[in-house]
């Protein structure tokens, strides 16, 4: 039995073991503190994914090591910020969730770690320093609301810029949402030509107007409040299987498939625990089930797996180059908060 197996074993047995001396405890005396094991058991894990995505990976990550899991759930560059801020005492062992290209412009609050079956990830979607460990990829896509857009309206990222569509546009803030940052660069790589001229000409068909979290995009426009919007495809195909009224749109000129992942803490104080964690969902079992639980596409190969996708080799990718996106981050942010009406000039 190797070491991590060993381990587990233990773990589940003291977990059992807590959970038979809480339920014979009076329910005023019982507490979170008082079922918490030993620190050796522990990981704390900062998340920007909504709670169906996180849940289900933190429960049966728990069920199978006997490592109590504690969550602080945020926005991602919230999240980054705050590791930032506690650089020089670490509170999180692991950061999961946020697109890779926002992950790299926080670099220094990470520990390089290449996960189990490392080279069976595709080579695209995987850090060559180990620097994070992809999750799922996740294609930018369009929407609109099928009730009050045709179809033809809306098929590549230049007819954002139409009039038809000004001022009903959903949009989140990038400087909130990672996911909003990757659509904000797709959309300068699709366009093309000078960067701050389409950030103002964007900050113009927004009019104003921009979202607090990336969740109310689908909002906006499944209740008409907004015509189109730039979300991921996962998100929309997880709306649009709940009968909202949303088209998607792969951008004819180009779209990103970046993807989110999951990095270790510089200085966590439970790193094996975080390794384990990366290994976890980086793993065969938590991969099989990316698209039929969670509307998303794995970042391993899986030769026996079906997929109801459409390929990705018949969707338009621009050339989204992360390590510039990552370089750039604070850079696009400065101008797009100048150029919407929000900051000083670049």
């Amino acid at each position: 039995m190797n070491r991590h197996r060993a381990r587990a074993l233990v773990c589940l047995m003291l977990a059992a073991l807590l959970a038979l001396t809480g339920c014979s405890s009076r329910p005023e005396d019982r507490s979170a503190a008082s079922f918490a094991p030993d620190e050796e058991h522990r990981l704390v894990v900062y998340t920007s994914h909504k709670e169906e995505v996180y849940r289900p990976i933190i429960k049966e990550f728990e069920a199978r090591t006997g490592i109590w899991v504690e969550l602080v759930v945020g926005g991602t560059n919230e999240l980054l910020d705050r590791l930032v801020q506690e650089q020089e005492h670490p509170q999180a062992d692991v950061m999961f969730g946020g697109g890779v290209d926002s992950l790299e412009a926080y670099a220094s609050c990470f520990t390089p770690y290449f996960c189990r079956d490392w080279e069976l990830l595709d080579p695209e979607l995987r850090s060559p320093i180990g620097l994070w460990t992809p999750f799922s990829a996740l294609p930018v896509v369009l929407i609109y609301n099928t009730k009050l857009v045709s179809p033809g309206q809306l098929t590549a990222w230049s007819d954002l810029f139409s009039p038809a569509f000004q001022g009903r546009i959903a949009f989140c803030d990038p400087s909130v949402s990672g996911s909003s940052y990757t659509g904000l660069v797709t959309l300068l790589k699709a366009v093309g030509g000078d960067r701050d001229e389409t950030l103002r000409r964007f900050a113009v068909s927004l009019d104003g107007r921009q979202l607090d979290s990336s969740g109310a995009v689908l909002d906006s426009v499944a209740d008409g409040t907004d015509l189109v919007g730039i979300t991921l495809e996962e998100t929309a195909l997880k709306r649009g299987a709940e009968g909202a009224e949303l088209g998607i749109v792969y951008p004819s000129d180009g779209t990103s498939c970046v993807p989110d992942g999951c990095a270790l803490v510089k200085g966590a104080a439970h790193e094996e625990n975080a390794q384990l964690f990366l290994d976890f969902i980086s793993g065969l079992d938590v991969q099989r089930q990316m698209e039929t639980s969670f509307s998303r596409r794995p970042i391993r190969k899986i030769q026996d797996l079906a997929s109801t996708l459409p390929l990705m080799e018949n969707i338009p990718l621009v050339d989204y180059d992360i390590p510039w996106a990552s370089e750039n981050h604070n850079k696009i942010l400065m101008s797009w908060a100048f150029y919407f009406g929000g900051g000083e000039e670049p």
